[in-house]
C-alpha cells in the first residue's frame, strides 16, 4: 500500500487502521452526513473531525492549531494531510483524521451523494449520528 507517496506493508488485519478503513467502507453515508453537520454547527472554523482510538473509538474536534502541533511533533510527515486540510471542500467531500498510540490516518472520500444530500436523507441530527457511529465502531473494533 502507498499512503502519501511512501510504501507501507498491508495493515493487520486486527490493527486500528484496518478496522477504521473497513469502518469507513461500510459507514460512507453516515459519515458524509456527519461530517456536514459537524461542518454547519463549527461554521467556518479551522477544525476538522477526527477518530480518537485511545481509549476507546470517540470522535473529536481537531483544531488546525493542533493539526500543526502534531505535524512538527512528527518533523513535518503530515505536511499533505495540512494540505488536504486547507483544500477540503465540505459540499463534496469527506475528510477525517484518525489517531492512535501509533499513528494518525487520513480518512479522504466523495461519497456517492454529496454531504448536504446524506445528511438531509438520514434525516438525523449530529448527536444521534455521533451516537450512531461510536456505538457502531465500537462494536466492530470489539470483535
Amino acid at each position: 500500500m502507498t499512503i502519501l507517496g511512501v510504501n507501507q506493508p498491508e495493515p493487520d488485519e486486527n490493527s486500528w487502521q484496518y478496522q477504521l478503513d473497513r469502518f469507513v467502507e461500510n459507514n460512507q453515508q453516515e459519515l458524509a452526513a456527519l461530517a456536514w453537520g459537524f461542518y454547519q454547527e463549527q461554521g467556518h472554523k479551522n477544525i476538522t473531525l477526527g477518530i480518537d482510538f485511545i481509549p476507546t473509538p470517540h470522535f473529536i474536534s481537531c483544531s488546525r492549531e493542533a493539526l500543526e502541533k502534531l505535524n512538527k511533533s512528527v518533523n513535518n510527515k503530515l505536511q499533505e494531510i495540512l494540505g488536504l486540510v486547507d483544500g477540503y471542500q465540505p459540499e463534496q467531500e469527506v475528510l477525517m483524521i484518525g489517531l492512535a498510540n501509533n499513528g494518525v490516518k487520513l480518512i479522504y472520500f466523495e461519497p456517492e451523494l454529496n454531504p448536504p444530500e446524506c445528511f438531509e436523507k438520514l434525516g438525523q441530527n449530529i448527536n444521534s449520528l455521533l451516537e450512531q457511529l461510536e456505538t457502531k465502531i465500537t462494536a466492530q473494533i470489539q470483535k
